[in-house]
C-alpha cells in the first residue's frame, strides 16, 4: 500500500469513528463554511454565522451535546443560546483575529467617548463586547439591522472597519467605526483579482464585505458566505472568482459541480505561514478544526465551552435582538 492509500485509509477510519461517536453521544455537530471539507461533510448543520446561530437557538431539549466546529466566539454564541446543553469545540485555540482586534476594555472606553450612540457590533466579537452592544449583526443581516434604525440615529459600528465602511457606503450613513479587521479578508489582492478577471473575463467576482474597499469595488456580488453561495447557485455563469475564505469553495463545488470556482489570491507575501501552493487565502484558526481534533473532542467530551453568567445575560440580549430584527 502506497502513502496515499495509507492516508486515505486513515481518513476513512477517522470519519467512521466520528460517525460512531456522534451516534453514541447523541451529539449534533455544527460547522462553519470555512472549516475543511471533510469536517463539513460530517456536520449535521453547516452554514455561516447567522444560520448557525439560528439553528442553535432551535435545537430541542432532546439534544444534550453540541459540537461547534468554527472559532471561539461561535462556541460562545452557541453556549449563550443553549445554556442547558454541553457545548464542545475541537480546539479552543481556534480564535478570531477580528474578535482579538477589539479588546472589551478599549471598546468600552470608545463607547464612553461617543455618548448617545447606539452600539451595533459584528457577531465576530468576544462575549464581553457582545454584552456591551445594543444589537449584533452578521455580514448577512448587517444592512437590514442598520436600516431598522432611523436615518439620523447615531451609531457606533464595531469591530470590522471594512464591513462598517461598506454598510456606510450602501446606506448613506456615517456610522462611527471601530478600527478592526479580519486577517484573512484584509489580505486579498485587488491586483491579483484584476489579473484573474483578465484571464477569466466572464467570471463574476464574489466578494465578502469584510474585504478592503478596492477589493469590494471589484465585486459583481458582495455578500455573506451564504449570499455568495446562493448567487453561484442561481447564476448562469460557468466560473467564478471568489474573494472570501477558501473553505466555502467546498460547498460551492458540491452545490454546483458543473461550475468552476477560482480562489482569489492574497497579496504577495501575505499568504501566511504554510499557505497552500494554490494561492488560497485560508483562516489558520478555522483549519484547527481537523478530523482528529473532532474525533478527540467527541471521544473525550472536551474541551467544553463555559461562559460567565452575567456576560452571557448581556450577550443574549444583543443576540436575541439581532435574531428578531433579521
Amino acid at each position: 500500500m502506497n502513502r496515499n492509500d495509507c492516508l486515505g485509509t486513515a481518513r476513512e477510519t477517522l470519519m467512521d469513528e466520528i460517525r460512531r461517536l456522534k451516534k453514541e453521544k447523541g451529539a449534533v455537530v455544527l460547522a462553519h463554511y470555512y472549516t475543511e471539507g471533510d469536517v463539513q461533510e460530517l456536520a449535521d448543520i453547516i452554514g455561516d454565522s447567522l444560520a448557525l446561530a439560528r439553528k442553535a437557538a432551535e435545537l430541542g431539549p432532546e439534544i444534550s451535546t453540541v459540537v461547534m466546529c468554527g472559532v471561539h466566539f461561535m462556541g460562545e454564541t452557541v453556549k449563550v443560546l443553549c445554556p442547558g446543553k454541553t457545548v464542545l469545540m475541537p480546539d479552543l485555540a481556534a480564535g478570531c483575529s477580528l474578535a482579538d482586534s477589539c479588546p472589551a476594555d478599549d471598546f468600552k472606553a470608545f463607547i464612553e467617548a461617543h455618548p448617545g450612540h447606539t452600539v451595533i457590533s459584528y457577531v465576530n466579537t468576544s462575549l464581553e463586547v457582545k454584552a456591551l452592544s445594543d444589537v449584533l449583526v452578521t455580514s448577512g443581516n448587517a444592512r437590514k439591522v442598520v436600516d431598522s434604525f432611523p436615518a439620523d440615529e447615531k451609531i457606533i459600528f464595531g469591530p470590522d472597519r471594512n464591513l462598517g465602511a461598506y454598510i456606510n457606503s450602501v446606506t448613506g450613513r456615517s456610522m462611527v467605526l471601530w478600527d478592526g479587521a479580519c486577517h484573512v479578508h484584509e489580505r486579498f489582492s485587488a491586483e491579483g483579482i484584476k489579473a484573474l478577471k483578465d484571464a477569466h473575463p466572464d467570471a463574476p467576482v464574489l466578494v465578502h464585505p469584510e474585504c478592503k474597499r478596492p477589493v469590494v469595488l471589484l465585486g459583481d456580488k458582495v455578500g455573506s458566505t451564504a449570499a455568495l453561495l446562493d448567487f453561484a447557485r442561481n447564476s448562469e455563469a460557468c466560473e467564478f472568482i471568489v474573494a472570501t475564505e477558501s473553505g466555502i469553495l467546498h460547498e460551492m463545488r458540491k452545490a454546483c459541480p458543473d461550475k468552476s470556482f477560482i480562489p482569489a489570491p492574497p497579496s504577495a507575501g501575505e499568504g501566511g505561514e504554510g499557505a497552500p501552493a494554490c494561492g488560497c487565502n485560508d483562516c489558520t484558526y478555522m483549519k484547527l478544526n481537523t478530523l482528529k481534533a473532532l474525533r478527540d473532542c467527541l471521544r473525550d467530551s472536551a474541551p467544553e465551552i463555559t461562559v460567565d453568567p452575567v456576560q452571557a445575560e448581556g450577550a443574549l440580549r444583543s443576540i436575541n435582538r439581532m435574531l428578531a430584527l433579521s
